[in-house]
């Protein structure tokens, strides 16, 4: 698997872009710095209801083996206080 990397600048802050042979990615970690240099934790992300249902509908469109049925239990317990997605 080759993987190419490169770095942007927004808003002062580096982030990485990373080009693997199945496709193009993001460092969300890199994004998470944009908050807070010192701890970049992605996780309070992962259990806001809008970020699993934008999730929900870039696996519709783009994984083929996709589970709607098993990802509408994600999506209903998103926001809980008790909801972590790991």
């Amino acid at each position: 698997m080759t993987k190419q990397s490169t770095k942007i600048k927004v808003n002062g802050t580096e982030i990485s872009l990373f080009n693997l042979n199945l496709g193009e990615y993001i460092s969300l970690t890199d994004i998470a710095k944009y908050r807070n240099v010192e701890d970049p934790v992605i996780n309070n992300w992962m259990r806001n209801r809008s970020t699993i249902e934008f999730m929900g509908f870039w696996e519709k469109l783009y994984n083929p083996g996709f589970k709607p049925l098993e990802f509408e239990r994600f999506k209903m317990e998103a926001g809980n206080n008790s909801f972590i997605l790991l």
